[in-house]
């Protein structure tokens, strides 16, 4: 769904860095085409994965893809692909692992006596509506099992293609076991095609945010991340036009670049906007305590310093004049039940 592409065969980054993992290297002369997209088979047992952050609003996620076609320049989960003997760079948005056997995995998971009932996070590292979800359906086959056993998922998404599952959400809404946040970085579509290649554009978010609210389903809105002295003067348009949309809550992230992602990044400045790189770069390290990047709890979301304050009093003001709430929903997790051949001898329940 995406209006304007740039780079390498519509690619976010222009060039694969150097795995800092691996003590080899290729190297183009520079004849090399842009890549196509690589499905890979990804042979994972497990699906719901842990984690134990106070920045992130769940504890349990699932993510039917590793690596993410996308291409947003600024993805903080571009260094995971390195763990898998990849490059962050071109290699994280055109090799995308794929876990087939994801509803499959879940439906076991959720069906096992130890599963404590509690939000699964259909998101946490890459975007579940990538553009291959169109095809393969796993993030919708997830859906599926999750409404069966109607445990609650929090989505977050940058596509628009979330829309086409909406009779599933607004199952799930019905007993308040569904939340979808759209995630909006920009309103300008040419800057949004640079920077975000493969994503919905933004109307098509708004439009994303409208069609589910109108199908019964709460959408809150992340503008996410915010690019200092770049993207950080939209934040109330951002705002106002999801809240226009039918958006109820709000959150959002300050951009921090880990690892190779400051490389990739930095580049891209140089790329497109050669003017205002130092200005950006200079910003970041600002609210990051003089480097690109702060891994810290409770600080690598929002950053710190005079310039994160004012963004944090920037978007309590747009949050409060546009009766947004910031980020939360509490669903819940009373209409859990475990799913048994016996079970439908009986009905639903």
């Amino acid at each position: 769904m995406t209006e304007s592409r740039t780079g390498i065969g519509g690619r976010g980054s222009s060039y694969n860095p150097r795995n800092r993992f691996e003590p080899l290297a290729f190297v183009p002369d520079g004849t090399v085409a842009g890549p196509s997209t690589q499905l890979l088979k990804d042979t994972s047992r497990s699906i719901i994965a842990y984690n134990d952050s106070p920045d992130v609003g769940f504890e349990a996620s699932v993510n039917p893809y590793r690596g993410c076609e996308h291409g947003c320049i600024y993805c903080y989960a571009r260094p995971t692909h390195e763990y898998l003997g990849f490059s962050a760079g071109l290699d994280f948005e055109s090799r995308i692992l794929v876990k087939e056997e994801a509803p499959k995995l879940l439906r076991k998971e959720l069906a096992s006596p130890r599963w404590k009932p509690q939000v699964i996070a259909l998101c946490g590292v890459t975007d579940p509506y990538q553009p291959v979800e169109r095809r393969l359906e796993l993030t919708r086959g997830c859906l599926k099992v999750l409404a069966e056993y109607r445990n609650p998922v929090a989505i977050v998404t940058k596509n628009h293609l979330v829309t086409r599952d909406a009779d599933l959400l607004r199952e799930l809404a019905a007993r308040d076991a569904a939340v979808v946040f759209i995630s909006v970085t920009t309103l300008d579509g040419d800057l949004c095609g640079r920077m975000e290649p493969r994503t919905s554009q933004p109307r098509l978010r708004l439009d994303a945010i409208r069609a589910l609210v109108e199908a019964g389903i709460p959408v809150g809105v992340l503008v996410a991340p915010v690019i200092p002295a770049l993207t950080d003067h939209e934040m109330p348009a951002i705002l106002a036009a999801a809240a226009e949309a039918g958006a109820k809550c709000a959150g959002y992230s300050l951009l921090r670049l880990p690892f190779a992602v400051k490389d990739l990044f930095e580049q891209w400045l140089e790329e497109h906007f050669p003017d205002r790189k130092e200005k950006v770069l200079n910003r970041i390290r600002e609210v990051r305590g003089g480097r690109l990047n702060d891994s810290g709890f409770k600080t690598r979301m929002k950053g710190q310093g005079i310039f994160a304050e004012q963004v944090d009093s920037l978007f309590q003001a747009s949050c409060r004049k546009l009766g947004l709430t910031r980020r939360s929903w509490n669903l819940s997790t009373a209409s859990f039940r475990v799913r048994t051949d016996q079970l439908s001898l009986f009905g639903d329940g």
